[in-house]
């Protein structure tokens, strides 16, 4: 039961009665885990290419780019704190007077802070932090290595000092070059102009928190003028942020909703998979989908630029014969190898399952059903060979309706209490990247409401704490797994040196955030 203030509180947040029920509903319920029936494989779900192929669909995009209208949508609304996350625990637990770092190490049997600190020299922010600390503590050349170490990352990581953590992914340092450090907004600059911008003119969408905001603003302004005349482009940049409406209520372990002191509805952001309401609002040919954390330093992204080119070509191509195929279903009067071709193209290209009956219906049952199967958004998916322990990827998954078709499966989806879902898991060779190339446009041009392609049955359930209470928490189906569940899908090998994601700052120690 809801009280008067629940109820306007929940007006407020731009949702109904009836979705809050649904969420407790689904958070009561527990989560519904995806069928996989096989994983994806090359020749079986994942297309690899020739250099003679990537050269002709590379080719195709090239040609077509300057008639088309692109951007570049970069989630980059999240805090860099998990960066950091091992160095918080170091000053709480590190003991300067009665241990060094080697003996600390052995103790917590976690190598990450010796890496840390034998590198120190190599990270961005290096100089900037230094500075800081001499300014405060002329001293500091003098003191003991212990000490000097534990002032170094408190000065780095401090609200009183340089504060980073508090930063978004997008504004830390991530790069250093010879005459300048640089931010990973910075580089999504650079690289859309090598792939995704259209008559020297690159458009990017940052999805960005409110309150971060007006500093990406100023960066903006920092950089804008000199990238401009660096690489003869023009930036067009627009940012968005989650809507208030995406926000979920959690439940207490009790079943309770998850309330504030004064009673209040406690309403948390819901995933990634909230992003398609900022997603849907864009309305261009192309689409180029990439995280804020996944780039490298500039003279390693023309090697991404190749990829990214290979998948645009590649959604271009199927995309010309599906809309071919719905302009002649349109006109009508179509013959039997009209309709088998079309069949071979849903089956071969577009990875999908075609109905059992579909031989036994009349011409005009045969269209509406080829037409429902094309007309859909589309998007042609980079996959990344798995090199390490097996992850969430790409999947054959059958839904309620007995249908199979290919999707992006993330482990939160998987039930690892059924064998068969666990072995189908380690028989995974590739996984997702998030490197995604959409086409949002139907055959006559108009924009898909892409809300109408989501599977909402695909949302996850996480354990959180709140204030040092266990809660179950409702995200959203995410962006490029439930959300696009019912989007045509192609899934293309990519390989692993277009995948470079900062999950911890000693990720910036790779070659590919090292310029030299």
């Amino acid at each position: 039961m809801f009280s008067e203030k629940d109820i306007q509180h929940i007006h407020n947040q731009g949702i109904t009665i009836i979705q809050v029920n649904k969420q407790i509903e689904r958070l009561k319920n527990g989560m519904l885990y995806a069928n996989i029936v096989a994983a994806a494989t090359l020749g079986k779900g994942i297309e690899s290419y020739n250099k003679k192929d990537i050269k002709r669909f590379i080719e195709l995009y090239e040609t077509k780019q300057n008639q088309l209208s692109i951007v570049k949508f970069v989630p980059a609304s999240g805090a860099a704190t998990r960066m950091f996350k091992y160095l918080f625990e170091f000053l709480e637990e590190f003991k300067p007077l009665k241990e060094d770092i080697t003996s600390y190490t052995e103790r917590k049997n976690n190598t990450a802070i010796d890496l840390f600190i034998n590198n120190l020299q190599k990270f961005p922010f290096y100089n900037k932090v230094l500075n800081q600390i001499k300014t405060l503590n002329p001293e500091f050349d003098t003191l003991p290595d212990n000490v000097k170490h534990v002032a170094f990352i408190k000065t780095m990581l401090n609200k009183n000092n340089l504060n980073l953590s508090a930063l978004p992914k997008g504004l830390l340092p991530f790069h250093r070059y010879h005459d300048k450090v640089v931010t990973a907004f910075y580089e999504h600059l650079f690289e859309a102009s090598l792939y995704s911008s259209s008559n020297q003119e690159a458009h990017i969408h940052f999805t960005v928190s409110k309150k971060h905001h007006n500093h990406f603003i100023d960066e903006l302004n920092k950089i804008k003028d000199s990238l401009q005349l660096k690489t003869n482009t023009t930036f067009k940049v627009s940012f968005s942020y989650q809507k208030k409406a995406t926000a979920t209520i959690a439940l207490t372990t009790k079943g309770s909703i998850l309330r504030k002191k004064n009673g209040s509805i406690v309403f948390r952001p819901a995933g990634h998979g909230a992003l398609l309401e900022n997603l849907n609002k864009l309305n261009y040919d192309l689409i180029f989908i990439k995280n804020i954390d996944n780039i490298e330093v500039s003279h390693k992204s023309e090697n991404t630029a190749i990829y990214k080119k290979l998948l645009a070509g590649i959604l271009l191509d199927a995309q010309q014969t599906s809309f071919s195929f719905l302009h002649k279903l349109d006109k009508g009067n179509l013959t039997d190898s009209d309709f088998k071709a079309m069949i071979l193209f849903l089956k071969e290209r577009l990875n999908l399952s075609v109905s059992d009956k579909f031989e036994s219906l009349i011409s005009s049952e045969k269209i509406r059903y080829l037409k429902k199967k094309l007309n859909k958004p589309m998007r042609v998916c980079g996959m990344v060979r798995n090199e390490g322990e097996p992850g969430g990827g790409p999947f054959w998954v059958k839904d309620d309706n007995n249908q199979v078709s290919l999707q992006i499966v993330e482990f939160a989806q998987i039930n690892f209490s059924k064998k068969n879902q666990q072995s189908l898991v380690y028989k995974a060779t590739h996984f997702n990247p998030t490197d995604l190339v959409c086409a949002v446009k139907n055959y006559k041009g108009e924009k898909f409401d892409l809300t109408q392609y989501v599977d909402h049955n695909a949302a996850f359930i996480t354990l959180k704490t709140s204030k040092g209470v266990t809660v179950k928490a409702l995200e959203l189906p995410g962006l490029w797994n439930g959300s696009m569940a019912y989007w045509n899908s192609i899934f293309v090998e990519v390989p692993s040196l277009t995948f470079n994601p900062v999950k911890t700052v000693n990720d910036l120690l790779k070659p590919a955030h090292q310029a030299s």
